[in-house]
C-alpha cells in the first residue's frame, strides 16, 4: 500500500533524525559497552535507510564516516580511562594508538538538518508528512452538482381544439396508417383540454471535473430524467415509487492551445450565447467547439466567438436490416458560427451584443423512392429523414412513397412518418443591457431569430403536396390555406440579482415570446413555454428568493396560445426549491 510504505519511510526518517540528536548519548554508551563498528545498530539503520531510498547516498557515507570516527574515539576513551594518568608535559601514548579528527557539534547539527529537510520535502512532494494533507492529484479534481424539486400545474383552455396530433409518437412507432379503408383509428393524441394540477417533479444533476493540466480540462456529469430528451432532465415523480433513471449528461475534454481560445470535444454545454427561446437551458452539445475571448488593451471591451460543428444524428450503418443491399450514409449535421462583444460602460452600465449563424444541414424530410411495404419491404428509402427528437409546431410533410399492391389497391395499408418540411438557416441576434435602477440590478434582454431558409412555395414543393399541418381553421388543405412563418423574438426585464446566491439575493422577472412555427426546429427548445415547440406566443413572470448560501426558491408563471392555426392555450405555473453544491 502507498500510505504504508510512505508510514515506513517517515518513522525511518524520524529514526535517523532522532540517532544524530542522540549521538552524544551514544558516545556515553559506547564508552561503556564498545560494539565493533560493522556489528553496530547505527551503521545497519544507516545502511537499511540508504537502500530503501530514504537516504540519499552522500548524506549515508557521511553518517556511516561519523559513525565510524565516533566509535573509533570511543575505544580510545575506553583505554584512556584504563592506562595511568598522562605524564607530566603531554598524554601517555601506548601502542597502537589511533589519532582521529574531531567533528564538532556544528557539523554535526547541519548534517541532522539536511537529512531532515531532505525527509520533509519528499514528504511534501508525496502527500504523507502532515495528516490533514490530501494527495496532489486529488486537488486538481473537484465536484459540482444542483437539485431543484418543482410543483408543476398545468391549466388548458376549454376551448381548445382537441385534435392535437402527437407527431413524435408516430415517429417513434411503425408508422400511421393513413388509409381509411384499412384504418379507422385515429393518430396518438395530444391532452389539450384537461388540467394536470400539483405535479411532484423533481431534478439532480453531479458533474466530476479535472485539471489535468494548466491548458487541458476534463468533465463527465451524471443527470435525471423521465426519458432520453435532450431538452429536459426534470424526472416526473410517482410511478409506483420506483427507482428513477440516471443518464450520461456530459462527458468532454477541452484543451487551451492559446490564453484566448479554448477547443472542446465531445458532449458539453451550450457553448454559444443564446436564450431558451432557440436552444433549453438543460440542452447540451455533442461535437467539437472552438470558443475564443480576448480582452482588449483599454479592458473595458473583450470580443468572444464560438465556432461548433455539431452531429445531430447519423443513419444506421445496417438500413434495412433485412436487406443485402445496405443505404449510404445519411448524416445530419448543425454548423454554427458567432461573434460577440462585451462592453463595459461605466461603473454601473455593460452592454453585450452576439451574431450568430446556424446552418442545420441535411435536417428537412425527403420523400421517399416507391417502397412496395405489401409485399415485405420493412422500410422506404427515407424513413432516416425522420426527426430523432420533435416537440410540435413546425410544419410537417409524409415521408413515404407507398406502392399500391395492384391486386387490392383500395385495402393497402399506407404506414407513414412525417419529417420537416422547412429547412433551417438561421440568423439570431441577441443582445443585454445591465445597469442600476436605486440601487439594485437591472437586466434588459432581447432576442430576434429569423429561419432565412424558410419559404412556403417551395415547402410545399419539396414536400410533393405531402404537407399534414399548420393549415387554418377553413377546413382547406391547400397551399392558400396554409399559415405559418419563419420569424421568433423574445424581450425580457429583470430586476434584482440575475442569479441569486448569497442569503437575502431576489428577482422578478417579465417578458414575453412569440414564435412562428417555422422560425427554428421545433426540437431544442424551452420545454416549458407553452409545453415546448414553437407556433407558440404569451407573457411569462417570475421571481426567486436565496433563504441561504446557494439556496433560493423560485416561482414561474406563463400563459401561451398558439400563433397559428386551431385554439390551443396553455397555462403553467412552477414552484420550485433549488440548491447547488
Amino acid at each position: 500500500m502507498i500510505y504504508s510504505n510512505n508510514f515506513r519511510r517517515s518513522a525511518q526518517s524520524l529514526a535517523v533524525v532522532s540517532a544524530i540528536a542522540l549521538f552524544g548519548a551514544m558516545d556515553t554508551a559506547h564508552a561503556q559497552q564498545p560494539t565493533p563498528l560493522g556489528d553496530s545498530a547505527m551503521v545497519r539503520l544507516i545502511r537499511g535507510l540508504m537502500q530503501s531510498g530514504t537516504l540519499t547516498k552522500d548524506v549515508g557515507e557521511a553518517l556511516l564516516a561519523q559513525a565510524q570516527t565516533e566509535a573509533i574515539a570511543a575505544q580510545q576513551a575506553q583505554r584512556q580511562a584504563a592506562a595511568p594518568t598522562a605524564v607530566a608535559g603531554g598524554l601517555r601514548v601506548e601502542p597502537g594508538d589511533v589519532r582521529v579528527p574531531y567533528i564538532s557539534q556544528t557539523v554535526r547539527d547541519q548534517i541532522r538538518d539536511e537529512v531532515k529537510g531532505q525527509v520533509m520535502a519528499q514528504a511534501k512532494t508525496e502527500g504523507w508528512a502532515a495528516p490533514n494533507e490530501t494527495p496532489e492529484w486529488s486537488k486538481r479534481i473537484h465536484v459540482e452538482g444542483d437539485m431543484r424539486v418543482r410543483n408543476e400545474s398545468r391549466s388548458y383552455s376549454g376551448g381548445n381544439s382537441n385534435i392535437e396530433i402527437n407527431w413524435g409518437a408516430i415517429n417513434e412507432g411503425s408508422g400511421f396508417d393513413v388509409n381509411p379503408t384499412t384504418n379507422l383509428a385515429l393518430p396518438s393524441l395530444l391532452n389539450t383540454r384537461q388540467d394536470r394540477r400539483n405535479q411532484l417533479k423533481a431534478r439532480a444533476r453531479l458533474g466530476i471535473f479535472a485539471d489535468i493540466t494548466d491548458q487541458t480540462k476534463a468533465g463527465m456529469r451524471l443527470a435525471s430524467g423521465s426519458d432520453d430528451s435532450p431538452v429536459s432532465t426534470t424526472q416526473t415523480l410517482g410511478g409506483g415509487l420506483g427507482k428513477k433513471n440516471v443518464w450520461l449528461d456530459q462527458m468532454w475534454l477541452s484543451h487551451k492551445p492559446q490564453e484566448w481560445l479554448t477547443i472542446t470535444g465531445g458532449r458539453f454545454g451550450n457553448p454559444f450565447v443564446s436564450t431558451d427561446m432557440l436552444y433549453s437551458n438543460d440542452l447540451n452539445f455533442d461535437g467539437i467547439a472552438a470558443q475564443f475571448d480576448k480582452t482588449l488593451a483599454n479592458k473595458d471591451i473583450s470580443l468572444f466567438g464560438t465556432l461548433g460543428l455539431i452531429p445531430l444524428e447519423y443513419s444506421s450503418d445496417s438500413f434495412p436490416s433485412r436487406s443485402q443491399d445496405k443505404q449510404s450514409s445519411e448524416n445530419k449535421w448543425m454548423l454554427g458560427a458567432q461573434f460577440g462583444a462585451n462592453w463595459k460602460l461605466d461603473k454601473e452600465n455593460s452592454v453585450r451584443g452576439a451574431l450568430a449563424y446556424y446552418d442545420f444541414h441535411n435536417t428537412e424530410g425527403q420523400v421517399s423512392q416507391p417502397c412496395a411495404l405489401y409485399a415485405g419491404a420493412e422500410a422506404c428509402s427515407t424513413d432516416w429523414s425522420r426527426p430523432a427528437f420533435m416537440q410540435k409546431g413546425n410544419t410537417l410533410m409524409l415521408l413515404r412513397n407507398i406502392a399500391l399492391d395492384p391486386a387490392n389497391p383500395a385495402n393497402t395499408p399506407q404506414p407513414q412518418y412525417v419529417g420537416l418540411a422547412s429547412k433551417f438557416q438561421l440568423i439570431d441576434l441577441n443582445l443585454r443591457w445591465d445597469t442600476k435602477v436605486a440601487g439594485y440590478g437591472l437586466r434588459l434582454d432581447a432576442n430576434y431569430l429569423r429561419n432565412q431558409a424558410y419559404d412556403k412555395a417551395k415547402m410545399f414543393a419539396h414536400a410533393q403536396g405531402g404537407i399534414v399541418n399548420n393549415f387554418g381553421g377553413t377546413g382547406g388543405t391547400s397551399e392558400a390555406d396554409f399559415q405559418s412563418g419563419g420569424n421568433a423574438y423574445s424581450v425580457q426585464a429583470t430586476f434584482g440579482k440575475p442569479s441569486p446566491a448569497a442569503r437575502g439575493d431576489w428577482n422578478v422577472l417579465a417578458g414575453y415570446k412569440r414564435i412562428e412555427p417555422d422560425a427554428l426546429p421545433d426540437g431544442f427548445n424551452d420545454s416549458t413555454f407553452h409545453q415546448g415547440g414553437t407556433n407558440a406566443k404569451g407573457y411569462f413572470l417570475g421571481g426567486s428568493y436565496a433563504i441561504d448560501k446557494n439556496l433560493w426558491f423560485t416561482g414561474r408563471w406563463s400563459a401561451t396560445k398558439q400563433v397559428f392555426g386551431p385554439p390551443l392555450a396553455i397555462d403553467t405555473l412552477q414552484l420550485e426549491f433549488n440548491a447547488r453544491f
